[in-house]
């Protein structure tokens, strides 16, 4: 039995990794909880039968405190991560560490560097990895079916509907008061390219730009959706229409009272209730990225906020023959040249993203359990990091950028 403390009880916290430690009490419990709105605090409190001693309405409570379990679950706002992820590893417990790692490229480092000199067990929730679809992929390379690999075409398709949730009305729509687009949303793909590719990336350059949701997109609309929208019949993003149809993930955001009226009460003046051409939106909603790795490899990677499916699509090329998966379908295409083309079907997993919140808690609790070495694991989360890093300075500066010399400025070699 693995005894944690759960530091968010958000989304994450709450909806995804605590309802994994209900499903399975044998594997691990929530002995303590800290989050700042009440209301959720004592309903995680309530759900894990917590003592009220050790629900705290500060993360920082904790954190003074002398360890007194064996791990921390980080999942707080990203630019909470590096304060509270350091003090834990100093205290002694094991992390899981929420993602993005830190909204600096200094401070990942620092972590990677503490998790090793403490000798910490530590897991990022880069859960795409832990997917069988990505594990499937991971495999089917492996074993060589498509030889080295040339070339990769990668694409998140965000999704309109939730990029507007998330990215124009949510907690990760403004750089400044989160991360940058290709850092909150991908670096989940950085990772999966250097978990695939598994070579050291060389130069890396970006293009993309906040095109479509800002304010010169649509005059003569209110601030808010409930103000009189004179386009709301038609408007695809007009608030009421999303979020009353929208699934729990989507509603929890909005409001802890998930029903119909308490919903369309918080959306007259809250944030999930503005305009998506009246926000303080400063994110990109597409942007690409070419990266070049040793060994002649060449990735090309499209972050689009424009599809209807939120999925993610990948092709790769080899000396041996071509792969195509994508993870609304289960079925992952090989064609190895001069053969008749493979279908492998995917493990059906139960969870969100694929099986892959399922799949990072059982890394993490089998990491503790069996004392696996998960420096690795952080390893690949850093460079992941690090590429989404050096993607946004390429866009920004209008540059290419030189992999290694990036990492030195920021006081990592590689």
């Amino acid at each position: 039995m693995i005894r944690a403390i759960m530091l968010g009880a958000g989304n994450r916290g709450l909806g995804t990794y605590g309802m994994y430690a209900l499903k399975h009490p044998g594997d691990i419990q929530f002995i303590a909880v800290a989050d700042p709105d009440e209301e959720r605090r004592h309903y995680f409190k309530e759900q894990h039968k917590i003592d009220s001693s050790l629900a705290f309405s500060d993360a920082q409570e904790v954190l003074k405190i002398p360890k007194f379990a064996d791990a921390m679950f980080i999942c707080t706002q990203d630019k909470m991560h590096v304060d509270q992820v350091l003090k834990a590893l100093r205290l002694g417990y094991h992390v899981f560490l929420e993602k993005p790692m830190a909204i600096k490229p200094k401070d990942i480092l620092r972590i990677e560097r503490q998790q090793k000199m403490y000798h910490r067990k530590m897991v990022v929730a880069h859960v795409l990895r832990y997917s069988p679809f990505f594990l499937t992929i991971k495999r089917l390379l492996e074993e060589g079916h498509i030889g080295d690999i040339i070339a990769v075409n990668h694409v998140e398709n965000v999704g309109v509907i939730h990029h507007s949730h998330s990215y124009v009305r949510g907690n990760w729509r403004n750089s400044q008061l989160a991360s940058p687009m290709i850092l909150a949303k991908s670096c989940h793909d950085m990772d999966i390219l250097a978990y695939l590719i598994d070579s050291k990336p060389l130069s890396v350059a970006s293009f993309g730009e906040l095109t479509h949701f800002k304010k010169e997109t649509k005059a003569n609309v209110p601030d808010y959706c409930l103000d009189g929208c004179p386009e709301q019949d038609h408007c695809p993003f007009y608030a009421p229409k999303v979020y009353l149809n929208a699934p729990d993930w989507m509603r929890f955001p909005v409001s802890n009272d998930l029903s119909d009226e308490a919903i369309l009460e918080a959306l007259k003046k809250g944030p999930y209730g503005r305009c998506v051409y009246r926000s303080d939106n400063d994110v990109v909603d597409h942007q690409s990225v070419t990266i070049q790795f040793e060994k002649g490899i060449t990735v090309n990677f499209l972050m689009t906020s424009f599809t209807n499916e939120i999925t993610r699509t990948i092709h790769i090329m080899g000396t041996k023959g071509e792969l195509w998966g994508d993870m609304n379908d289960p079925i992952i295409r090989v064609k190895p040249f001069g053969q008749n083309e493979l279908s492998i079907k995917v493990d059906q997993a139960e969870g969100g993203h694929g099986g892959g919140d399922e799949g990072v808690m059982k890394r993490f609790i089998n990491a503790l359990k069996y004392d696996w070495d998960t420096t690795k694991d952080v390893e690949i989360a850093v460079v992941g990091h690090m590429l989404a890093f050096a993607s946004e300075t390429s866009r920004l500066e209008h540059r290419i950028v030189d992999y290694q010399a990036f990492m030195e400025e920021h006081h990592g070699k590689r």
